[in-house]
């Protein structure tokens, strides 16, 4: 495959200033752009084609997911946030005023309960690191916070949390926050990976907030990620529109059909799009064209269900302790409370 003809060797963030209370670094700026055209070209042209599910979140797509979270058979961010809103204040009774790293950001809503709890508390000055991989989103959300809390401090990050965490700023009593079920984005290896990275920027003290989607009946599952207002089905195609704009590539978002169920022996809802006809897709830095048959997918996202067993799994890989599961009535899904014993 053809490329850009000069390649960085490294990822210098590029620092930004919004108004005095925001600071954005952006590492995903620096990222050399024939890694990401060979990402999006690997992942097509392999036995099982693929597109990494972190380009969804263009601006379209993080405004699409936000209409989805709000969908009746949408239960997990719903679910979340009772959740947090019932354990906000023993996490502040807990933690005191902490340094608060939120990764996969995206709006604002949960960790506004979290600052509420912060704020009742008595802690009106506090530092919040939103980390996300769009720049828009962390904008938006930061501007939105310091106007409800004056004494905010912001520093953005528009990065990818798979790979620049050790880039993330030293801090002090941190709390790191990761809503959303995020986690089950990520293969088995990926996410033990993944918690170990965590627990290698945490120190003595600090706590890691995960938020993790659970086991329940398929059903269930399979009606939060095919809704009937199709939010979740134009979701999905947006990918399309979002990797055209990366690569260059002429797909078209209308020879595809969305697909989600769950795979029992895997524990994971699937997503793919399904090709409507023959397509022949091509780009200028590709070396070559790109065949789908017929029915033939391109797999778009993972979102792995979890049991309690593999929570305790989570902390033995990670060297992390459990300070509490908590879980809503249904016990849909649960906020794990790690915490850094050093």
């Amino acid at each position: 495959m053809r490329g850009p003809a000069h390649q960085k060797e490294t990822l210098d963030p590029a620092p930004g200033v919004v108004t005095d209370q925001i600071s954005i670094t952006n590492f995903l700026q620096a990222e050399n752009e024939y890694e990401v055209i060979a990402e999006i070209f690997n992942g097509l042209t392999a036995e099982k084609k693929t597109i990494s599910s972190k380009y969804f979140y263009d601006d379209t797509g993080s405004q699409l997911f936000e209409q989805i979270t709000l969908l009746p058979e949408y239960y997990p961010t719903r679910t979340e946030k009772s959740i947090l809103q019932r354990v906000a204040r023993d996490i502040v009774a807990f933690h005191g005023a902490p340094e608060i790293i939120e990764l996969g950001s995206g709006d604002c809503s949960k960790i506004s309960i979290l600052l509420d709890a912060f704020q009742e508390g008595g802690f009106e000055s506090l530092s919040y690191l939103p980390v996300d991989v769009s720049e828009a989103a962390v904008i938006q959300s930061s501007e939105e916070l310091i106007d409800k809390y004056p004494g905010l401090q912001v520093q953005g990050i528009v990065a990818d949390f798979m790979k620049h965490l050790d880039g993330l700023p030293d801090g002090n009593n941190r709390l790191i926050c990761f809503f959303g079920s995020t986690l089950g984005n990520l293969g088995e290896k990926e996410a033990t990976e993944f918690i170990c990275s965590v627990k290698r920027i945490m120190k003595k003290g600090d706590s890691f907030l995960l938020g993790l989607d659970i086991v329940k009946d398929t059903r269930t599952l399979e009606l939060a990620y095919n809704d009937k207002q199709c939010i979740t089905d134009a979701f999905n195609k947006n990918i399309l529109s979002a990797v055209n704009n990366l690569a260059a590539t002429n797909f078209h978002p209308e020879d595809f059909k969305h697909r989600a169920f769950f795979n029992a022996e895997r524990s994971r809802i699937e997503m793919h799009l399904v090709a409507l006809k023959d397509l022949v897709i091509e780009s200028p830095h590709f070396s070559q064209k790109i065949t789908l048959k017929k029915g033939e997918t391109i797999h778009t996202e993972n979102s792995r269900k979890f049991t309690h067993e593999d929570i305790r799994q989570m902390a033995n890989d990670s060297g992390l302790s459990i300070q509490g599961i908590h879980t809503d009535h249904h016990e849909w899904f649960s906020l794990v409370h790690f915490i850094c014993n050093g």
